[in-house]
């Protein structure tokens, strides 16, 4: 469903402010955790300042694209909106941890719609063989934000307070409120919808269930605790019954129909193999910079630029070229085979002591390479399924999109223990020292070596999965993008 010009020049803003909100409150707060222990208290708490987010945020995700298909993009839009508004009054009135960490949840809870009603909105309202330019500047916007994030929120907390990393979200946010209140026009539904609630519960249970294990596992516990086997056997439990009950509902949150179309079968796994890469690579080489090669904590922000300098350029000039040609497929075969010969490279540097320079050529060209990825998947993905799946098809992919991210930090944190492990004991150094601060642990030359190894490690991992994404991109079907309603087609090799 088309929009009018009057129209889009209304919503498209708005489509930004949301899509800014979401990629800056996933680490903008960072920077601010220090000063939040020490007003608030509860240290042995703060990872649940993090994890409460990721936990409502992610397993809303796909709640919000199955609803606003049956409601509508506009009610469960601003729904999510004011949620997430009155989610950041909140954090920013806590008075303790407790309570930061309760009101985290409840913006996660709004935070989980913005970003994938964003791209479900823009696919109602441009034909996908022009959404390519389109997703392509989102593209651009959420790098852009993904490298303000922490170096605006170490100047809100230095001028004002770490509140104001909350705070700063109210006047943005009620932008874009008012934006889709007055610009997005209601769209009729045909028949009266029919809520999945059992659908809803499992799926919402089964992820939190998937993320504790993730995020607690090999830190807060042994993996091999009571805890995480309990969890870990609660999921599989969870999932089986989802799978079970989705094919029950008449209309399913998760809707098997989805799984059927190979471009969502692959379109789907190669973003969550994707955010896996760049999860596992990425968490890390702010350490790698700080420690190893003793940059301060602001030095190494910006040294993080590069990469997300490369995914803006990249997603704006590969969305035109999409919208263009209405060719995808090679473009995100390239880009994934660019990112595992990147990830190599800095696998390489990090192991040979190369300088700054030669890493941030590999920064540049792994940014440069995501840009033609995630954009690109989700336009395929949206042009292969038919309108009603809209929604849930976007919001199913950014789903595994989260869960492939989260995946990938955990098992790089994984990675990370066991190789440092190694290098200490070989060495007959008690692994108590890993316990200390970045200052004292950056005067230990063996402690150094073996971080500079571990992370080496990572980077070759990482880079085997982006490798296995890619030769699973060429088996995606490559179908011609719709100019309007009519089906999709296979275009000729």
């Amino acid at each position: 469903m088309a929009a009018d010009k009057n129209e889009l020049k209304l919503v498209f803003p708005a489509l930004m402010l949301a899509l800014s909100l979401a990629a800056l409150d996933q680490n903008i707060v960072g920077t601010a955790l220090p000063l939040i222990v020490s007003d608030l208290g509860g240290l042995s708490h703060i990872s649940w300042v993090v994890t409460a987010f990721l936990l409502a945020s992610t397993a809303t995700t796909p709640l919000y694209g199955k609803l606003s298909d049956l409601f509508g993009r506009r009610p469960l839009f601003l729904a999510a909106i004011t949620i997430f508004l009155i989610g950041s009054a909140l954090c920013g009135l806590s008075r303790t941890m407790l309570q930061l960490i309760v009101f985290r949840g409840i913006q996660g809870l709004g935070a989980g719609g913005l970003m994938t009603l964003a791209q479900t909105t823009i696919a109602d309202l441009i034909p996908p063989r022009e959404r390519g330019r389109y997703q392509g500047v989102f593209g651009a916007v959420f790098a852009a934000c993904s490298v303000a994030g922490p170096l605006l929120g170490g100047l809100i907390t230095d001028a004002l307070s770490w509140r104001w990393v909350f705070y700063v979200n109210l006047p943005v946010g009620a932008a874009a409120l008012a934006l889709i209140w007055i610009g997005l026009k209601p769209r009729q539904r045909d028949k009266r919808p029919s809520i999945d609630y059992l659908g809803a519960t499992l799926l919402t249970a089964a992820t939190s269930c998937i993320l504790l294990v993730l995020s607690w596992g090999g830190s807060l516990y042994p993996w091999y605790s009571h805890t995480i086997l309990g969890l870990s056997a609660a999921a599989v439990f969870l999932v089986l019954a989802l799978m079970w009950q989705e094919n029950q509902a008449a209309e399913p949150i998760l809707a098997p129909r989805l799984f059927y179309n190979r471009v969502f079968q692959i379109g789907a796994s190669v973003i969550s193999l994707n955010a896996a890469a760049l999860f596992g690579a990425m968490i890390f080489l702010p350490l790698f910079f700080q420690l190893v090669m003793g940059k301060s904590p602001s030095s190494s922000g910006l040294l993080m630029a590069p990469l997300m300098g490369g995914v803006i350029v990249s997603s704006v000039i590969s969305g035109r070229i999409v919208s263009r040609t209405g060719r995808y497929k090679m473009l995100t075969i390239s880009g994934l085979a660019v990112a595992t010969a990147s990830l190599l490279w800095l696998s390489w540097c990090a192991h040979h002591a190369q300088a700054v320079g030669q890493m941030e050529v590999g920064l540049i060209t792994l940014g440069m390479s995501l840009g033609l990825v995630m954009p690109n998947l989700t336009v395929a993905i949206q042009n292969a399924v038919e309108t009603r799946d809209l929604g849930a098809a976007t919001s199913t992919s950014a789903y595994f999109r989260s869960l492939g991210g989260a995946v990938g930090a955990a098992i790089a944190g994984a990675l990370l223990n066991l190789g440092l492990e190694r290098s200490l004991t070989a060495e007959g150094i008690p692994l108590s020292v890993l316990n200390q601060g970045v200052a004292e642990m950056s005067k230990m030359p063996i402690v150094l070596q073996g971080y500079r190894e571990a992370i080496g490690s990572n980077l070759e991992a990482c880079a085997a999965v982006a490798a296995l994404a890619c030769v699973l991109t060429c088996f995606l079907p490559e179908l011609a993008l719709r100019g309007g309603e009519q089906p999709a087609q296979p275009l000729a090799e």
